[in-house]
This record gives C-alpha cells, sequence and structure tokens, in this order.
C-alpha cells in the first residue's frame, strides 16, 4: 500500500466520501445556473457541473470589475460633495 493510500485512510474521517460528494454536487448544480441542455432523466457529469461553477464565478468577477468601473467613472463626473457622490462611493467600498 502506498504511503498516499495509507494517508487517506487514516484521514478518512475528515475526507468526504462519494454520497456526499454527489450531494454537494447536485446542491451545487441546484444553485449555479447551468447553460447545459438537460432533461429530467439525463444527469449532468460533476465535472461539467464544476466547469460550469467556475465559468459563472469568473462570470460574476468580470461584472463586479466592469460595475465598479462604472461607478468610478461616474464618481469622477459626478461634485465630490454631493449626496450622489456619497452613495456612489458606499458601493464601490
Amino acid at each position: 500500500m502506498s504511503s498516499r493510500r495509507s494517508r487517506s485512510q487514516q484521514g478518512s474521517s475528515s475526507m468526504i466520501n462519494d454520497a456526499q460528494m454527489a450531494d454537494l454536487i447536485s446542491k451545487l448544480q441546484q444553485l449555479i445556473p447551468l447553460h447545459v441542455n438537460r432533461t429530467n432523466s439525463s444527469k449532468v457529469s460533476a465535472s461539467k457541473v464544476l466547469q460550469e461553477t467556475c465559468n459563472y464565478i469568473r462570470r460574476l468577477h468580470k461584472e463586479v470589475d466592469d460595475l465598479s468601473e462604472r461607478l468610478s467613472e461616474l464618481l469622477e463626473s459626478t461634485d465630490t460633495n454631493s449626496a450622489q457622490a456619497d452613495i456612489i462611493r458606499s458601493l464601490i467600498m
């Protein structure tokens, strides 16, 4: 038995089993809007769910960056002492 496997078996109480992994993937699949054609009878692979999750998170990061940039540009064109500027600053921070 390899040392990797023996370590894995020794720490198995902290590891998740296949059923727990399937449950977590299923929950993640429900949370993330997947762009996969699926029917009620077909399953999406765990790797596809994880891939779509990563893509979704990247899109969210890009959206946040784009919105932050737009708010910064708006702040530059606004009177710095106005209530609107205060609102924009609170959204950026």
